[in-house]
């Protein structure tokens, strides 16, 4: 839990000074549990962001975008009611617990000015964002109402006293002054200090470990969580985020925490920019896997039913290819029909092209002539379904190939936009459903945006982040001397080498082109593997067949190179 009481103490503290007597220009509400203000101060505009989230609740200042709903919901339209234009008087935490309290002096629809009150709870699941009247107690509103059904104690509903949340039976860490006696656990620090994480508190217990191997806490702790507090108040906290190899915020806080000393560290000038940049981030990550998991389990079970129906079909086409001995069974019973005798169940003959005798089945309740006729039948089928099965299996093997692509592109997407886009792409050759809404109004569709590198000399090198991407990368915007490149048999993006001021595949030197195959390689299936084949060709030999499927290409005259996958630095 990294929004503790401290986090929420140095928030607090940095909101009022930094917008305090600010004005309430507009509120909005881009999510159901969410809030955005933006505020006019003497130092800029800013935008003060609000979550009641039960996994991200939190209170910062932010510079990122939200899409906001085209109809404002109810607590968005009672707030521009009660607290729009409003001035903020204090911005303050309240006792040490994760609770933020903004005092906003407005205007009443008479004219009067009022005193209202913003609380932000920051407590889990039970996160909320209420706003009451200051001189009556009485709650106008919550983000999320509490009826005596869901907590007997304590209701959020209009009208109704406000009450905070119950206290609990411990010292505030702001009060802090001695904890000698305790036992040397984190879960004994966290039952008596009221306000600090998990990290925190292992964090207090390596400076008692690092005293003595007592059994109790040594002054150290408390003389630590002294300092922590002291830095917030003075000025001297320094925000920053421990960031682990995959590029994913672990922690956050506005100290140091050794049990994170392996890990990257970002530092941030103010505690909102290192808010908001772990649960931007945090967020970002736990979204684009929620929606990619159900799209990537559709994909995918089209793509098993595929491989099923490509094993069925091969072992079709292996019967069908077997089906020489019916014909011969049809010939020798047409030659030796004078044997065969009414109710017989099998015949031995010689076969005539070895001399060997050869028993051949047969079909008691029809004569010899009805049972050659039904040998050669049989093997008439069988030949006409080798083509069948062929074709089939080619069409099939389209398919296998084009799911895997999009199974590449979807367990490389990064970003909502790109998941939509692979969605509309998916509707639109057949292996999703169309929803609803879709059906009914057109989404405005996104300017395809490939990954952009630079190689070592400058050369600029375009990489497709989906299939619908890559026929646009390929087909419209690539000229026909650039270069295009693909990992040899196995899914992944399309790859452009932009070829300016008239040059072409000749003039690049080996190392470009191994330092581009390694790009083509680390955005293919293939990224976590060495030695990847790489095929490179001029764009003029690159073709996209008629009713083919998005990013199916065709192509002649290219080259392979074996490369490891790697990006430039």
């Amino acid at each position: 839990m990294a929004y503790d009481g401290i986090i929420t103490y140095a928030v607090a503290k940095e909101l009022n000074e930094r917008i305090s007597l600010g004005k309430i220009e507009k509120v909005y509400q881009p999510g159901r549990e969410e809030l955005l203000v933006h505020i006019h101060t003497a130092r800029g505009n800013v935008r003060l962001f609000m979550s009641a989230n039960s996994q991200s609740a939190r209170v910062c200042l932010t510079e990122d975008t939200y899409t906001n709903p085209d109809q404002p919901p109810t607590f968005c339209m009672l707030l521009r009611k009660h607290i729009q234009g409003g001035r903020i008087t204090e911005v303050r935490a309240r006792d040490g617990e994760r609770i933020i309290e903004i005092d906003i002096e407005a205007q009443n629809e008479l004219g009067f000015y009022v005193c209202r009150r913003l609380i932000v709870e920051i407590m889990a699941k039970h996160s909320n964002i209420v706003l009451i009247d200051t001189e009556t107690g009485k709650i106008i509103d919550a983000i999320k109402r509490i009826s005596i059904d869901v907590n007997r104690y304590r209701q959020l509903l209009p009208g109704v006293i406000y009450q905070y949340p119950p206290k609990q039976d411990k010292i505030a860490f702001t009060e802090v002054h001695e904890l000698t006696g305790l036992p040397c656990a984190d879960k004994a620090l966290m039952a008596t200090v009221s306000g600090i994480s998990p990290a925190i508190s292992r964090e207090m217990l390596r400076y008692c470990r690092d005293d003595d191997d007592a059994a109790t806490l040594s002054a150290a702790p408390s003389k630590r969580l002294t300092e922590i507090v002291g830095a917030i108040d003075d000025g001297s906290a320094v925000a920053r985020a421990y960031i682990d190899e995959e590029g994913t915020p672990r922690e956050f806080h506005i100290t140091d925490l050794r049990e994170y000393e392996g890990l990257e560290e970002k530092y941030f000038d103010t505690v909102s920019e290192c808010v908001e940049f772990f649960y931007s981030n945090r967020e970002a990550s736990n979204i684009v896997r929620q929606k990619a998991h159900p799209l990537l389990r559709s994909v995918q079970g089209s793509l098993d039913k595929a491989l099923l129906k490509k094993k069925k079909l091969s072992e079709d086409l292996l019967n069908a290819e077997n089906s020489d001995k019916y014909r011969l069974y049809g010939e020798l019973l047409t030659a030796n029909i004078h044997m065969i005798k009414p109710g017989m169940r099998k015949v031995t003959v010689t076969n005539y092209y070895n001399g060997e005798p050869i028993d051949i089945p047969l079909d008691e309740k029809i004569g010899a002539s009805a049972n050659a006729q039904r040998y050669f039948k049989k093997y008439s089928k069988a030949r006409v379904a080798i083509h069948e099965k062929q074709a089939q299996l080619e069409d099939n093997a389209k398919d296998i190939e084009y799911l895997e692509s999009v199974v590449q592109s979807i367990e490389a997407a990064d970003n909502v936009p790109l998941l939509e886009s692979i969605r509309d792409e998916l509707e639109e050759t057949g292996y999703v459903r169309r929803r609803q809404k879709a059906a009914q109004r057109k989404r405005k569709k996104d300017k395809p945006q490939p990954i952009k590198y630079q190689l070592s000399d400058g050369t600029e090198v375009l990489v497709g982040r989906n299939n619908t991407e890559n026929d646009w990368l390929t087909i419209k915007h690539a000229s026909k001397t650039d270069v295009w490149m693909h990992t040899k048999d196995i899914p992944g993006s399309h790859v452009i080498i932009k070829m300016e001021d008239g040059r072409n595949v000749d003039d690049l030197s080996a190392e470009l082109i191994y330092e581009a195959a390694s790009i083509a390689a680390y955005h293919s299936k293939a990224s976590g593997s060495d030695n990847v084949p790489v095929d490179y060709v001029p764009v003029r030999y690159v073709k996209k067949p008629n009713g083919a499927k998005p990013g199916m290409v065709i192509f002649t005259h290219n080259q392979t190179v074996y490369v490891t996958p790697k990006i430039p630095e």
